[in-house]
């Protein structure tokens, strides 16, 4: 199967037309990464019109959409070419996670920047707020002690000044202040005037096989909302998630049957069989997540299915795009070959997603229903895979307060917790409540993340390497220090592909300061006693701290940060760098007290907070 475009009919001068529009919409982040527009392409999916006339696609204006769009080529042309690809490849795992930590800096660094620079195109009474976003929390197979990796997460304002001063103003409230609530936060800012775009971030999605190497899968994701999310704290967990194309759910509701996550899988199958009668069931094809480190928690998912006689996708399954699969990771991409087709023998074949994801990948996946025609039901899970996804379901909806708290847990567990069990279960249900999930409902939809209800969205997807769930090619070199780059933009009305050429206007080793965290060259070696220090380092510092450490910063209030050295694990940040950080940061507010006023510093060997 292979994605269906319509050409657009486009002479020599409507092309050079077109070039020209978008050179100009997109100079702002060109010029920011010394970047030369040598060629621009689409390939509409959905929603063509007659001619590439720039229509535009979704809630943001034209040229915003264009700027989005590069936003994803150049994080996924910047991490492809200088965030490491591969060299993690046999290496222990605290040598990867090093690696797979260097490329999601470069991934957060290349995306922030962008959209610091496109929000500068925004109207002045608009801004953009990252809600969710990937990197918070270890991942399977990780360890605690890992720390988090270098990410876009909740409360990054990109606006004008002024604006973005406003809504700074009012997230570190809802950090700190326990009586300023959503509904407060929400309220002043319909009273402001202000539009805030909300989104959900995954700068490298597949970080530890972009770290291995591995040839396909690796991209960024943003998807951005004509509204903020309904969170209000740093959050990243994970969710059940089933996602299923909308009639096999529409269907079962004829016959007053509901179908969803907590749905007994028999009653699923029942469904789609019903939905498209003769259809064979080992011509059902179930994507999830598969390996060691999930056997406790799906595993009996795994054999439910497999009892029912459809085929579990194993890694290396042939896709109906002619690629293989993949299942160690990658929940989010699989969403888009959710639907059926036939084969070259006329039988029918259909794709689903059945497990869980991490909660961005999770939400992302559930807010392309209205353009996909797919149904994607989330329950809240912990971040322990202790449990099997029955019993898990039921615990993040437990009150931890309550006096029954520990004999509820004690059922679900099958054996009486300790101490410091209860507490660790406390903290991750309380967490969930104090970001503003709605963990009193039992199944949760893309609307419940949405103050509206009713939303709009672009969903933008920048691919380092081949993607082999819809076959989009990956970043690719088709001439000295010029690439090719592919987005897809996905909105309710419209998708399409676009593909960019790119031409680095530096040599390969000056483009690779470009695209580095000024921070990182620091950590590595470059002297930043004799680098022309600019006005412009204040805000570079301040964001970078807050993308390579977010787990050690502290917001006090009156546009501070104060850095804590002491909450910096060494897997995130080595130890021999941490002295280097310390003496760059204890170097620039000696330098430069007032433009680094905002920066306050806490921890072994650091002076206490002013």
């Amino acid at each position: 199967m292979t994605t269906q475009t319509r050409p657009v009919q486009e002479s020599f001068q409507d092309h050079r037309d077109l070039l020209a529009q978008w050179s100009f919409d997109t100079r702002p982040i060109l010029g920011r990464f010394h970047l030369w527009l040598e060629d621009v392409q689409s390939e509409w999916v959905r929603g063509a019109p007659h001619t590439e006339d720039l229509r535009e696609m979704s809630f943001p204006n034209g040229r915003i959409e264009r700027l989005l769009a590069l936003t994803a080529a150049v994080t996924a042309l910047g991490t492809r070419v200088y965030g490491r690809f591969g060299h993690g490849r046999g290496l222990d795992k605290a040598g990867l996670n090093q690696v797979k930590k260097d490329a999601d800096a470069i991934s957060a660094y290349a995306m922030s920047e962008s959209l610091w620079y496109l929000t500068r195109q925004l109207p002045e009474n608009h801004a953009l707020m990252v809600c969710l976003g990937e990197g918070l929390m270890p991942k399977g197979g990780e360890t605690p002690e890992m720390g988090s990796n270098p990410q876009l997460g909740f409360g990054r304002v990109y606006a004008r000044p002024e604006v973005a001063q406003w809504l700074d103003e009012r997230v570190v409230r809802l950090l700190n202040d326990p009586g300023y609530t959503w509904d407060d936060f929400y309220a002043e800012l319909k009273r402001s005037g202000i539009t805030v775009w909300g989104a959900a971030i995954d700068t490298l999605e597949n970080t530890s096989r972009f770290a291995k190497g591995a040839d396909t899968g690796s991209m960024t994701v943003l998807h951005v909302f004509d509204q903020p999310l309904h969170v209000v704290r740093p959050y990243e967990g994970y969710m059940g998630t089933l996602v299923l194309p909308r009639e096999v759910v529409e269907t079962a509701a004829e016959q007053a049957i509901l179908i969803d996550f907590r749905t007994p899988r028999a009653k699923v199958l029942q469904a789609i069989e019903e939905t498209w009668p003769g259809i064979r069931r080992e011509d059902i094809h179930v994507w999830t997540l598969g390996g060691k480190s999930r056997v406790q928690r799906i595993s009996s998912l795994w054999q439910t299915w497999k009892d029912l006689g459809v085929h579990l996708v194993e890694d290396g399954w042939r896709l109906p795009t002619g690629q293989k699969a993949f299942t160690e990771s990658g929940t989010y991409a699989p969403t888009y070959l959710v639907k059926t087709w036939k084969d070259e023998e006329g039988r029918r074949h259909l794709f689903l997603v059945d497990g869980y994801a991490a909660s961005a990948e999770a939400l992302q996946a559930a807010t392309l229903g209205p353009a996909l025609g797919v149904d994607t039901s989330m329950c809240v899970f912990t971040s322990k895979f202790q449990l099997s996804y029955e019993r898990e379901q039921h615990v993040m909806a437990l009150d931890p307060q309550a006096e029954d708290f520990p004999a509820r847990l004690e059922a679900l567990l099958g054996t009486a917790p300790d101490e410091d069990t209860l507490a660790d279960y406390r903290r991750m249900i309380s967490e969930g409540l104090d970001a503003g999930l709605p963990l009193d409902r039992k199944i949760l939809k893309a609307d419940d993340f949405f103050p509206e209800k009713r939303w709009r969205s672009l969903a933008l997807s920048g691919y380092m390497c081949p993607d082999p769930y819809t076959g989009a090619p990956g970043v690719e070199e088709v001439g000295a220090g010029t690439w090719k780059v592919t987005v897809r933009l996905v909105s309710e009305t419209a998708e399409k592909l676009v593909t960019f050429t790119l031409r680095f206007m530096e040599t390969l080793q000056e483009q690779r300061l470009v695209f580095n965290p000024l921070l990182n060259r620091f950590l590595w070696g470059e002297d930043f006693q004799k680098r022309a220090v600019k006005i412009s380092d204040s805000g570079r510092i301040r964001n970078e701290l807050q993308t390579l450490c977010a787990e050690a910063l502290e917001f006090p209030g009156q546009n501070r940060i104060r850095v804590h050295f002491d909450r910096i694990a060494p897997a995130v940040i080595s130890c021999d760098q941490q002295v280097r950080l310390l003496e760059v940061l204890r170097w620039y507010k000696t330098r430069h007290p007032f433009w680094f006023a905002w920066l306050e510093i806490v921890g072994p060997g650091a002076s206490a907070p002013e």
